[in-house]
């Protein structure tokens, strides 16, 4: 069963509205919409002609806005992948996503973040005879990085993080630093603003290129800019969104995605792409 999305309209409008650092008030105002219509829409309540009408002035692309919250979109399932595996584990009152990629040939993994509980990794490492070469993590937020004491004891792998966010245990790592794995090449790109060092891992060598992106982007949607907003939509634009189109997009939450659908169908973005 596909995961399901991990934002809804009313999802986005929030971070768009904090993001910005637009009150109800101020957003009524650049509108005339009535505050309290803005209200009940940002608490879940959703409206198309609301929507169209809010989504300019958050920079927000109304199409898809409405097309999210008729609940008329899903992105395509990627389906079986040789070399590529999702594990959805549950952190809190969430789930996260942690992945495996491997070269098939060579039975070289890396893993991308460990999510809440890493057992599934390890069972499938397990079960493919496969040999953990790295652990590469995409941010240094909790539930992406509960189980690495555990999978680093476990495999004997090392992990590598952003310089940028310094974690014990962790070998720092700058942007446009190459990693081989097998006959599979791992590149990495800095995509911050939801968190001060967050890193997409550009995957090549596989049927299709891979994105781990962390809480970068999602499918519909994208982390909040907790460090930086503006740096958010601009890495995800330079970062992300200008790989191929076919280039599969492993999230931090939600369902895996590619860029193609995310220019199509992310009210963060489809506007701008046209």
């Amino acid at each position: 069963m596909q995961i399901g999305l991990e934002d809804n309209f009313a999802d986005i409008i929030g971070k768009a509205q904090r993001g910005l650092g637009l009150s109800d008030g101020a957003l009524a105002l650049q509108t005339g919409l009535p505050i309290e219509d803005i209200g009940r829409l940002r608490a879940g309540h959703f409206n198309a002609t609301t929507a169209r009408m809010v989504a300019p002035a958050l920079g927000l692309d109304a199409r898809t806005l409405v097309e999210l919250g008729q609940n008329a979109y899903a992105p395509r399932p990627v389906g079986a992948f040789d070399g590529l595996e999702q594990f959805n584990t549950p952190f809190d009152d969430m789930t996260v996503n942690a992945y495996l990629v491997w070269d098939p040939a060579a039975k070289e993994a890396a893993a991308f973040d460990t999510g809440g509980d890493c057992g599934g990794m390890i069972d499938r490492l397990k079960s493919l005879n496969l040999k953990l070469r790295h652990i590469f993590l995409t941010h240094t937020h909790g539930d992406h990085i509960f189980d690495l004491d555990r999978l680093q004891q476990q495999t004997g792998a090392p992990a590598f993080v952003s310089s940028r966010e310094p974690l014990h245990g962790a070998e720092p790592i700058e942007p446009g630093q190459e990693f081989a794995l097998g006959s599979l090449g791992v590149g990495t790109r800095l995509t911050w603003g939801h968190s001060r060092g967050g890193l997409t891992y550009v995957v090549k060598g596989l049927r299709r290129p891979v994105a781990v992106v962390g809480d970068a982007l999602f499918a519909g949607s994208m982390g909040g800019g907790m460090a930086s907003y503006e740096d958010a939509l601009r890495t995800n634009r330079e970062e992300i969104l200008s790989l191929p189109d076919d280039t599969i997009i492993c999230p931090g939450h939600g369902p895996m995605t590619s860029v193609g659908e995310e220019k199509k169908h992310n009210p963060f973005f489809a506007g701008a792409q046209g």
